[in-house]
């Protein structure tokens, strides 16, 4: 079912500058934008929208010539939809511009997800950044993605490095057997044939999970880890390296996209590039404090050795290959692409799933 845009959201309208001074009368156009999101601005996803996306178009705007003014309407924290209605959200027009969460989305855009399908490829979330943003600009495949939902990339989302959060000691793939791990999601795939069994949950679960014995730990990120306490009850970290993950991106409504003069258009792809490299410093700043505080608090870290982690990658069957299965070769582009991209900055995945398609 669509979702409808609400009675009190307003439309573009036209203002007339007053005179200042000496100088002339300006005609300058108002645009109003309703932006908004699922979770608050706090949040690594959310951060940069208002702290960089928002100042930026109004930057460019005024130093192309001060054409045209934004006013925004923000609609952050869940008021006007929340995380399960964020493709939604934009597609149908509740909010011009919003952060969608492509990780929620396996079925209607499958291909966004390929770095759930592919671990042990790259830790580095700057990279992922880059790699999406140029992807999704030049690749077909990809870009339809958004196109096909009525919707325009602008910033592509990441999460910092997943690793394992435990009460127990990991030295190797071993000594996970007959053990209990949150991995929810496509991140159970991260756990086939190694004898551990996924279990099911949210940030929100793990602490309570881990404390009553439901689990024993939980594959998860430094940025995320941090705010929930979860160090607390899983006070070792092993860095396995399983990825930071691609998570969606900031996009902007393609119908209202395409009502936009040339010059609002172009000041919005670059307000998005601008906000991608915002986001990836501001995940980076996050992460790093986040270890800071934990590591102080008692978390015991670990770095697990290149061969055992080339091991644990090398005991998982083939976790892509139900997705290429799913989504035809256009996910077989994706893939291909997302790892060309990585050779191309000399960076060696732990496992090479592009060579297995």
């Amino acid at each position: 079912m669509k979702l409808t845009r609400r009675g009190f959201l307003a439309g573009t309208t036209v203002a007339l500058a007053t005179p200042y001074l000496n100088t002339r009368s300006i005609a300058a156009e108002t645009i109003s934008i309703q932006i908004g999101s699922s979770h608050p601005t706090n949040n690594i996803w959310v951060y940069a929208m208002q702290d960089t996306l928002q100042p930026a178009l109004d930057k460019l705007l005024a130093d192309a010539g001060g054409d045209f003014a934004v006013n925004w309407g923000e609609n952050y924290g869940g008021t006007l939809y929340k995380f399960k209605d964020t493709r939604a959200a934009v597609r149908d027009g509740i909010v011009d511009i919003g952060m969608v969460g492509t990780v929620w989305e396996g079925s209607s855009m499958p291909l966004q997800n390929v770095t759930y399908f592919t671990p042990f490829a790259n830790s580095n979330h700057n990279v992922v950044i880059d790699i999406f943003d140029n992807l999704t600009d030049n690749l077909p495949e990809l870009r339809a993605g958004w196109t096909d939902q009525n919707m325009v990339h602008l910033s592509s989302l990441v999460t910092d490095n997943y690793d394992v959060y435990s009460n127990f000691e990991i030295n190797s793939v071993d000594d996970i057997a007959n053990r209990r791990l949150n991995a929810p999601g496509t991140s159970a795939n991260w756990l086939k044939d190694t004898g551990c069994t996924p279990v099911n949950g949210a940030l929100t679960t793990y602490y309570t999970d881990i404390q009553t014995g439901v689990s024993e730990g939980a594959l998860s990120f430094a940025s995320g880890i941090q705010p929930t306490r979860v160090y607390e009850v899983a006070p070792r970290l092993t860095r396995v390296g399983f990825g930071s993950m691609y998570f969606g991106g900031i996009a902007v409504n393609k119908q209202f996209f395409d009502r936009m003069p040339d010059a609002v258009q172009a000041a919005l792809r670059e307000a998005g590039r601008i906000t991608s490299r915002s986001h990836g410093d501001y995940v980076t700043e996050r992460s790093t404090n986040a270890m800071t505080e934990m590591v102080a608090a008692g978390l015991q870290v670990s770095e697990m050795v290149q061969a055992e982690r080339e091991r644990w990658a090398a005991t998982l069957p083939n976790v892509a290959k139900p997705w290429l299965d799913a989504n035809g070769p256009a996910a077989a582009t994706v893939l291909k692409a997302y790892f060309d991209a990585l050779k191309e900055r000399e960076i060696t995945p732990a496992r090479d799933w592009a060579a297995e398609i």
